[in-house]
């Protein structure tokens, strides 16, 4: 009996789909439908795939919007949530994968995947689940195309990144201070102030929440600044504009002070953009999946060199995907949110 009730329950699986939009830009049980299917068996070159780790990141309330001019198209209703994540092939009948390979791709939000290999990796030896997902995944791949492609850093400049904590921007300014950079990170807590500065190496951080943004900027950028790296947006984002260099490059990544507002904070002014002939650049990681070798070859020896530190914020079960979702627009998470599964 037991052994009929072991295989019954095996031959399920848990999938959250998305049945509403987010209308009011809030996150909510009300948009997602968690679904009982039966875990598929793998047809000639295909893979089964069972989720341990996903990913959580802002910009899948973008991804759940109706907004079809975006970078990407949204999520359809009724279908499984969008996330990348790394998984364990249990089945497969695809020569180019073996049970028990870790793979890393996009997933979804799922505990078990159907694929035929497509856009999965296998992950190099000694490289963890999380190391994978902090790093090798959509965080490292942003802060390297972003900071290289468009922010063009050279030595001896001052570069300044806000969400400076986070899972991009953290990486975004290690690699800049192993160039040789004067690094300032923008946080919201002395705390992530303390480990950006002392474990990370920045040379200092503005707590956007509690310091005089403007005299906290002049003390900590006596050369002013040549690189902003934007993912929140918020006020400050008037004050590092105005302290700009001539000849400065903005790379905006991401706006997720924004991204829930009723009313989006207005732009800085286009004045000093025109007298400091400085260039700004938006961009999303979709443009650049093709450059993904090339991309790894720039980041990996900074990692092998142990340059490149990461933490995880780790919550468990699938069913908390939606929790650990707000924790990220809320500035709860300390590290790159994952789920394990």
């Amino acid at each position: 009996m037991f052994n009929v009730l072991l295989e019954d329950t095996m031959s399920t699986y848990k999938a959250i789909t998305l049945v509403q939009r987010p209308h009011d830009r809030k996150i909510g049980p009300h948009l997602f439908e968690t679904k009982e299917l039966e875990v598929p068996t793998p047809k000639d070159g295909q893979i089964l795939i069972k989720q341990t780790h996903m990913s959580l990141d802002p910009a899948m309330l973008g991804w759940m919007s109706e907004d079809r001019e975006s970078y990407i198209p949204p999520v359809e209703l009724g279908d499984v949530m969008r996330s990348s994540g790394v998984g364990e092939v249990v089945e497969s009948k695809n020569p180019d994968f073996s049970v028990g390979d870790k793979v890393m791709g996009m997933t979804g939000w799922s505990e078990y995947v159907l694929s035929d290999g497509s856009g999965f990796n296998k992950l190099q030896d000694g490289v963890t689940e999380e190391m994978a997902l902090c790093v090798f995944a959509l965080p490292g791949l942003t802060a390297t195309t972003g900071l290289y492609n468009f922010g063009e850093p050279k030595e001896g400049e001052t570069l300044i990144v806000t969400g400076a904590a986070g899972s991009v921007g953290s990486m975004v300014g290690q690699l800049a201070k192993a160039d040789g950079l004067r690094v300032i990170g923008v946080v919201g807590s002395e705390e992530k102030a303390d480990w950006i500065v002392n474990e990370l190496g920045f040379d200092g951080a503005v707590n956007y929440k509690t310091d005089d943004l403007e005299e906290k900027l002049t003390e900590l950028t006596p050369d002013k600044i040549d690189v902003f790296f934007e993912n929140t947006g918020g006020p400050i984002q008037h004050h590092i504009v105005n302290r700009m260099n001539t000849h400065g490059r903005i790379v905006v990544c991401g706006m997720i002070a924004d991204y829930q507002a009723d009313n989006p904070s207005p732009g800085p002014n286009w004045i000093p953009l025109i007298k400091k002939r400085i260039n700004i650049r938006g961009f999303a990681m979709p443009d650049h999946w093709g450059e993904i070798p090339k991309i790894l070859e720039k980041l990996t020896p900074y990692v092998q060199q142990g340059k490149i530190k990461y933490r995880a914020h780790t919550i468990e079960g699938l069913d908390n995907a939606e929790k650990g979702l707000n924790m990220l627009f809320e500035g709860k998470n300390t590290g790159k949110m994952i789920v394990k599964l």
